[in-house]
C-alpha cells in the first residue's frame, strides 16, 4: 500500500545542487512540483547554526539532504539541527540522506587511546530523532551495526559499470579492476563481476599513516586497461603513486573510479599531472570549480539513484532492487545509451 504522507525534501548547505536536482528528478517522477521545503538554514555571528522551517510539515515523510563533507562538523551540525527542528515540528518520519558518511574513516580503534568515531556520529544522528539513513558507499559495511534504526547503504559500482560498458565498448575484454589495497577487494571484486574483468591488487605497505613506503603490484597487468577502484580520493596521494606502479608493471592505461571525491589539499593538482587518463568521481560531495575545470576529472551524478531510493522508502517497496542492472539502467538511460 502506498504510503498516506507526502515525501519532502529539506536540504542543508552541503551539497544545494544535488538537493534540487533529487527535487527535479522527483517532481518529473511524481508529476508533481517537489521543491525543497522552504527553510533558512544559517549562522549567527559567532558561528551558531541556526534553522527555521517555514512551512508546515506535520505528518509528513521527511528527507534531509546533507552530506557530511567538509567542513565535516558544520555539515553534521546543520543535519543535527535540521532534524531536532523537523523532530519538533511533528514530522511522521526523519531520514537523513547522507550521500557521504563523514568520520566513516574511524570505525574502529587502531591503537590504544583512540576514539570509535564512527559510532559516536551513529549515536548523535539517532538521538536527533533520525529514524533511517540512506547513504553511498560507506567506507566499513560493519558501521551500519553502529545504528539501531534501518540503513540502506547505495552502492556506486552499478552506476560506475554503466560508466564503463559506455566508455570502454570496444576494449571491455582489455580491462582489469584494480583494488588500490587489500581491504578494498571487495568493493573492486564488485566491479570485476559486473562488467566481466579480471581483478588485481595493488599491495601497499605503510610506514606511518599517510606514507607509503612500498606498493607491489599482484596479478598481471601487462598491456590492460586498468581500472582501480575505491571509495574515498583524499589527498590522492596513494591514488597516483598506484597508476605510476601499474604503469611501470606494464599496463597500458589507468583509470580511476572513486565514489567520494574528497579531493583535499594537493588533491586536484596531483590528478592533473599524474599518469591516469581519467578520474572518475560521483557528485555525492560537491565538486568545487576547480574539480570541474580538470580535464582528466569526470563527475557522474548520483541524483537519479537517490532519488528513486528516495521514492522506494516513502512507497515501502525495495531499495536492493536499485542493485541490478535492469533496474537502474532505466533511470541512468539519458546519460548512458546502451543497445
Amino acid at each position: 500500500m502506498p504510503s498516506l504522507t507526502e515525501p519532502k525534501l529539506i536540504a542543508g548547505n552541503a551539497n544545494l545542487p544535488l538537493a534540487r536536482s533529487i527535487a527535479r528528478r522527483m517532481s518529473l517522477y511524481r508529476g508533481v512540483d517537489q521543491g525543497l521545503v522552504d527553510a533558512r538554514v544559517e549562522r549567527f555571528n559567532d558561528g551558531e547554526i541556526f534553522v527555521e522551517v517555514f512551512e508546515n510539515v506535520r505528518g509528513e515523510d521527511m528527507f534531509i539532504i546533507q552530506p557530511t563533507s567538509n567542513p565535516a562538523n558544520d555539515n553534521l551540525m546543520e543535519l543535527l539541527i535540521i532534524a531536532d527542528a523537523l523532530r519538533r515540528s511533528s514530522a511522521s518520519r526523519i531520514t537523513a540522506v547522507i550521500p557521504y558518511f563523514g568520520y566513516a574513516r574511524q570505525d574502529r580503534r587502531t591503537k590504544a587511546r583512540t576514539p570509535i568515531s564512527a559510532k559516536l556520529v551513529a549515536n548523535m544522528l539517532t538521538g536527533a530523532g533520525i529514524e533511517r539513513i540512506l547513504t553511498m558507499d560507506l567506507h566499513a559495511a560493519q558501521i551500519q551495526g553502529f545504528f539501531d534504526i534501518p540503513v540502506d547503504n547505495l552502492y556506486a559500482s552499478p552506476i560506475f559499470a554503466l560508466d564503463v560498458q559506455t566508455q570502454f565498448k570496444q576494449q571491455m575484454a582489455d580491462l582489469m579492476v584494480v583494488s588500490p589495497d587489500v581491504g578494498g577487494v571487495a568493493r573492486a571484486r564488485e566491479l570485476a563481476k559486473r562488467i566481466n574483468a579480471p581483478l588485481s591488487i595493488v599491495d601497499k605497505r605503510r610506514e606511518k599513516p599517510g606514507e607509503v613506503a612500498e606498493m607491489t603490484v599482484i596479478g598481471d597487468v601487462t598491456d590492460k586497461i586498468c581500472l582501480i577502484v575505491d571509495d574515498i580520493c583524499d589527498t590522492a596521494g596513494t591514488l597516483c603513486k598506484a597508476a605510476q606502479v601499474l604503469l611501470d608493471n606494464g599496463a597500458r592505461e589507468v583509470h580511476s573510479y572513486i565514489s567520494h571525491g574528497v579531493m583535499s589539499g594537493p588533491a586536484v593538482e596531483r590528478v592533473s599531472n599524474s599518469v591516469m587518463k581519467s578520474l572518475v568521481i560521483t557528485d555525492s560531495i560537491q565538486p568545487t570549480p576547480e574539480i570541474l575545470a580538470t580535464p582528466n576529472i569526470r563527475v557522474v551524478p548520483t541524483a537519479p539513484i537517490f532519488t528513486q531510493a528516495i521514492l522506494n522508502i516513502w512507497n515501502g517497496t525495495s531499495v536492493s532492487s536499485l542493485f541490478e542492472d535492469k533496474t537502474l539502467r532505466p533511470i541512468y538511460e539519458s546519460l548512458y545509451h546502451m543497445d
